[in-house]
């Protein structure tokens, strides 16, 4: 025999006895989540660029010097520069013979700083040969290189200075009776920018092209600046000489 229909408040009942179930069942999910978010452990975000990696850098894998003292150009100096590349160090050395400031050195101070860019011929096997030689090349730059003593003065007068820079390319040839093939001469065309003030402080410039070689040695036997980050093997100054050695 078949049971009645069930009235509608009936099924309204079973309705919401349902969406009750569901209600209890959600809350108890909510609750279990909750226990255990609570219990794992909360970390701060990484913070991104240097601040992320507090260790100091392996000496190792820091970077080299890039020059034996940058702080000489604020004296108006060229830095020497540490490397092992003739072309950069050529061009830096042909510049610095040319650049300074009267108002920030003398011209024996500055002589006396291009003089730590030297390292001794090492085609002479004799110690006191090589220190002879070396003298005999720096008093060769003193004496046909750099701006004469009168010509300083006179710019000093003027609050001068001169900036040199060498835009173009560098011709290199060999050093003669050089078995080690470890020497070269290169020459360029150096630009000076001689910059004066007159008496109410205005300045002006102008430029002066010159032809100046230095030969250099970029390998085993330059010996480095005392004191400084430079190795026996960079680049070192031989000798200067004034105007071109081509031809």
């Amino acid at each position: 025999m078949m049971s009645a229909p069930r009235s509608k408040a009936a099924r309204r009942g079973m309705v919401w006895a349902f969406v009750g179930g569901l209600i209890v069942v959600g809350a108890i999910v909510a609750i279990v989540i909750s226990s255990i978010l609570s219990q794992t452990p909360t970390t701060d975000p990484t913070p991104t660029g240097s601040a992320a990696h507090t260790t100091a850098p392996d000496a190792t894998t820091a970077p080299e010097s890039e020059f034996v003292d940058a702080d000489v150009a604020e004296r108006g100096w060229v830095p020497e520069p540490i490397t092992t590349d003739p072309d950069v160090y050529v061009r830096g050395a042909l510049a610095a013979a040319s650049t300074f400031d009267t108002q920030l050195s003398t011209r024996q101070e500055w002589i006396a700083y291009l003089d730590t860019w030297f390292t001794p011929d090492m085609r002479y096997t004799s110690e006191q040969d090589r220190k002879d030689d070396m003298q005999a090349a720096q008093l060769e730059l003193r004496q046909g290189v750099v701006l004469p003593e009168d010509e300083w003065n006179s710019l000093a007068n003027e609050n001068g200075r001169v900036t040199a820079a060498v835009p173009g390319d560098i011709s290199y040839q060999a050093v003669p009776d050089d078995a080690s093939g470890d020497m070269r001469i290169g020459t360029a065309d150096v630009v000076l920018t001689y910059t004066r003030a007159d008496d109410s402080g205005t300045e002006s410039s102008y430029d002066e092209t010159v032809r100046v070689s230095v030969q250099v040695l970029c390998e085993d036997g330059s010996i480095p600046t005392p004191d400084s980050a430079q190795q026996p093997g960079d680049c070192k100054v031989v000798r200067y000489f004034s105007g071109s050695l081509e031809g």
